[in-house]
């Protein structure tokens, strides 16, 4: 009976959101607004730093990778859930389930660095400003981003090699949107524990240590910022490190929800609304939250858009 319900997986279902079909014009409307602004305020946030030369510094470097994660990372999620939608066809194969798990993986975690990266960055410039052209240089720049994404694509790969070892049960059924981790190992007949084990281990060693990183950072921004006695000076800085935070807060909020839990006491439905924030809400608001709080910015999006 065990080896009957067994099976050769060639593809999965993405139930999704298909428990509610009346509500799937709207749903297909709001995904895919929210697409067409993710991506095209991140492309006007990378065209604007690369043609602005006062932009070349190292937050904007960050900045720009940021952005260019945030709209790869939602091109792997959201237009599959668009065409599941229009097409009301929620299989998807095998390889490509685990193909979208992987990138998923790798650019989640890469955002994960690169927020911690760009905390570092505002610490050096704030705490430490007689030395940050020294330690802030190109090439320390360059291999902090090469890291991030080495590291990022390491540990996404071991999760994936593991997950791609396991057994699936005869439902093939996933209850979400997408690919994800806990919602494929609810399905795996095979033993778990070594998968789970690692996972725990990955989320604490990219997850927990980047997050330490951005508190500490900011611990000592916000001690130095205290002590500066222009009211001026205080709201520039408070300004500047004000739209980090804020997408800190979002990003990391969301991600400890969902992931920070056993698989047996997983929710299908909490996970769905939590992933909707950090695969579609979190990288559209990012382009709002970092230009319309930041004067330079604001500057060469106006002037690349008029160039255009």
């Amino acid at each position: 009976m065990e080896i009957s319900n067994q099976t050769s997986v060639s593809d999965f279902l993405l139930l999704g959101f298909s428990a509610h079909p009346e509500q799937q014009p709207l749903l297909f409307g709001l995904f895919l607004g929210m697409y067409l602004v993710t991506v095209l305020g991140n492309l006007l946030i990378i065209m604007a730093i690369v043609s602005d030369q006062h932009l070349h510094t190292p937050m904007y470097f960050f900045l720009a990778n940021l952005s260019f994660v945030d709209t790869c990372f939602t091109c792997t999620i959201v237009p599959k859930v668009l065409a599941n939608i229009l097409k009301q066809c929620h299989a998807i194969s095998y390889t490509g389930c685990l193909v979208q798990m992987y990138f998923f993986m790798a650019l989640t975690l890469l955002d994960d660095f690169l927020l911690a990266v760009m905390a570092y960055d505002r610490y050096v410039a704030i705490c430490l400003p007689l030395h940050y052209t020294t330690i802030m240089c190109p090439q320390r720049c360059l291999l902090l981003v090469t890291a991030s994404w080495l590291c990022s694509h390491l540990l996404a790969s071991s999760l994936t090699l593991l997950m791609s070892q396991f057994s699936f049960c005869a439902s093939h059924a996933i209850p979400h949107f997408f690919c994800d981790l806990l919602p494929l190992l609810k399905l795996a007949c095979s033993d778990t524990q070594i998968f789970q084990v690692m996972m725990f281990a990955e989320a604490a060693l990219s997850g927990v240590v980047p997050l330490t990183c951005v508190l500490v950072s900011y611990a000592h921004i916000i001690h130095t910022i205290l002590r500066i006695p222009s009211v001026g000076g205080k709201h520039k800085v408070f300004s500047t490190c004000g739209s980090h935070l804020s997408v800190v807060t979002l990003f990391y909020g969301t991600l400890f929800l969902v992931y920070f839990q056993p698989s047996s006491t997983y929710s299908a439905e909490i996970g769905m609304v939590a992933s909707v924030v950090y695969t579609m809400v979190t990288p559209m608001l990012n382009p709002f939250i970092y230009s319309l709080r930041n004067r330079d910015m604001k500057g060469a999006l106006r002037h690349a858009i008029c160039w255009d």
